[in-house]
């Protein structure tokens, strides 16, 4: 089958030959349409993720569309290494494969299924969003937080608050659901003073993209500024920023921040594909928007360096 491989650890993915996976008991054989390109797949095709298994040669992808032995169409995650989705031919356990609703095309579901889980796990799962209540998108503009300010509005938020650093991005949130949008391009003490504000105001869950000094001005920000002992949860999401930030002891002592991660392994496997059928089951009649390049699976090679934070590349086979 040809599929995208990465042969050598740091080296980009070519397509080509690599043997059939087989299914075993308890698995379905998917023919694939469709596979998405994100920061995981990225991360685990250069060996930098967590979760990498190391092996080599392996087939590179996380998860995709496609169709069963039945012609049933799918979603499916996690196929076992060194078999991955961005193949002809995939296999996956029966639990790990998820009905699509009619109305919902392949690239858009290929596209929109590990993105949207990640505000829906964080908001669901980790911070027990509950309706009526306030949230903060750090690092909205890119395709996970547009998808985050969307899914906090269509699971009840009351008030969204979009942070960004392209404003022509940020202010398109608002057609989207935020109710304010804050540039992280302002100065420091502007940017410190409109967190604060917010904060004064009620915030109850921070989704966090960014980490880095954005994350430590809203961290020290809640801590000044939240109401006495009215829980804020922080999800520390993503870290595009920076991995690291310096946070005192007292801004945790002094407020009732209560600090968390979403992502795999902080939740089990059997929620997170929870929240993957409910961002699929919801995409349509939640009108999400997410943007999407397809690109056949032929040109991977020239396609994967390819940097474009506004439009998911989803590879079609």
């Amino acid at each position: 089958m040809k599929a995208a491989i990465v042969t050598e650890v740091g080296k980009t993915p070519i397509c080509s030959d690599f043997k059939n996976p087989i299914a075993a008991s308890g698995e379905h054989h998917i023919d694939v349409a469709a596979a998405a390109l994100s920061h995981l797949v990225r991360g685990r095709a250069s060996g930098s993720h967590y979760s990498s298994s190391g092996e080599l040669p392996f087939v590179v992808g996380v998860d995709g569309v496609g169709r069963l032995e039945s012609g049933e169409r799918v979603y499916f995650v996690l196929p076992n290494a060194p078999f991955g989705s961005m193949a002809e031919v995939a296999t996956a356990p029966f639990a790990q494969c998820l009905h699509l609703p009619e109305e919902l095309d392949d690239v858009t579901a290929a596209a929109i299924a590990i993105p949207g889980m990640s505000s829906w796990a964080a908001y669901k799962e980790r911070a027990k969003l509950q309706a009526g209540e306030t949230v903060l998108v750090n690092g909205a503009t890119g395709a996970s937080g547009r998808l985050a300010v969307q899914i906090a509005k269509y699971l009840g938020a009351k008030k969204v608050i979009a942070t960004g650093r392209n404003p022509e991005a940020l202010q398109s949130l608002t057609a989207l659901g935020a109710d304010v949008v804050i540039p992280l391009t302002l100065g420091a003490d502007a940017l410190e003073a409109a967190f604060q504000e917010q904060f004064a105001a009620g915030v109850d869950v921070v989704a966090d993209y960014l980490w880095g000094k954005s994350a430590e001005l809203l961290l020290m920000a809640g801590a000044k500024a939240g109401p006495e002992a009215i829980p804020i949860r922080f999800v520390q999401i993503g870290s595009i920023s920076g991995e690291n930030i310096a946070l005192p002891g007292a801004a945790l002592r002094s407020s009732a921040i209560v600090l968390m991660g979403s992502g795999l392994k902080s939740i089990p496997i059997q929620r997170i594909l929870s929240a993957i059928d409910g961002v699929l089951q919801a995409a349509v009649p939640g009108k999400f928007e997410i943007a999407t390049q397809a690109i056949p699976l032929s040109e991977v090679e020239q396609s994967w360096g390819i940097d474009n934070g506004k439009k998911r590349i989803v590879f079609l086979l």
